[in-house]
């Protein structure tokens, strides 16, 4: 490094550089680089020294793992690289070293560890219990779809049928009304167990939709029904009878009386 400095005794200036033969020398300060990648100044004397890896034993649970780690790191910097190997996520993790749980900002070295230290991992009490209500909400909202999708299959079905009748009105055959009557009752107890069904979310719309199927179903049923019975409505023929006694009234006759 080259500065520049006045020299009052002449009004000129000299290159530092050749001042560098009188003894007067800059300092230089020396920087480290973080594990995280923050730049910082040298924590010891000992310039040119690496600082040396940790072999750190990690206990969770029946589990036993080994991370290598830096001596200058912190305890939050190590949760990052547990996370790679436990799937927990450095707000889930709990470190115990020496009985005592650490704090994310404390370093590994300040604190005692050395090669080879054992910490215990644990996970937090209050993230087991928010994974737990998310199992249970999953688990829900499986069972929900399954029983949409059970419905589902069985509208399909009976939609199919519908279809095959409407085709067969149109043609003009006949359909028997007891074929039109059995398939509008299965198809209301698929309307009665959407209702029984509790949704929330996507689920809702699902459920929305097969009702909406189910409906159009029925109302196709009913005006199958409906032209069905006036083609087989029967002609009412109207005969008038007249009876002896009603011609005799109607009739005048004169009788004339021999004597």
């Amino acid at each position: 490094m080259i500065k520049r400095r006045l020299n009052f005794n002449g009004g000129k200036s000299e290159n530092a550089a050749t001042t560098s033969s009188r003894g007067s020398k800059e300092e230089e300060v020396k920087c480290e680089m973080r594990p995280g990648g923050m730049l910082v100044q040298q924590r010891s004397g000992n310039f040119g020294v690496p600082s040396p890896k940790l072999r750190i034993r990690v206990a969770y649970g029946a589990l036993r793992y080994e991370i290598a780690a830096h001596s200058l790191a912190t305890f939050g910097e190590l949760k990052k690289l547990l996370t790679v190997e436990t799937g927990l996520q450095p707000g889930e993790q709990r470190i115990i070293f020496r009985g005592k749980e650490r704090e994310n900002g404390e370093y590994l070295d300040i604190c005692g560890v050395k090669d080879r230290s054992k910490v215990i991992l644990i996970e937090d009490p209050e993230s087991i219990e928010r994974r737990f209500i998310e199992m249970r909400r999953n688990v829900k909202i499986q069972t929900v779809h399954r029983l949409i999708n059970d419905v589902t299959e069985e509208v399909d079905k009976l939609a199919d049928q519908v279809s095959a009748i409407e085709k067969s009105i149109a043609s003009g055959d006949k359909v028997a009304e007891l074929r039109v009557t059995t398939l509008t009752e299965m198809l209301m107890r698929q309307a009665v167990k959407l209702d029984s069904i509790s949704t929330e979310g996507d689920a809702c719309a699902l459920k929305d939709f097969q009702g909406k199927r189910v409906h159009k179903c029925v109302e196709t049923l009913d005006y199958v029904l409906k032209v069905s019975n006036e083609r087989e409505k029967p002609v009412i023929v109207t005969t008038k009878w007249e009876t002896f006694d009603q011609l005799c009234n109607t009739t005048t006759t004169n009788w004339q009386l021999f004597e």
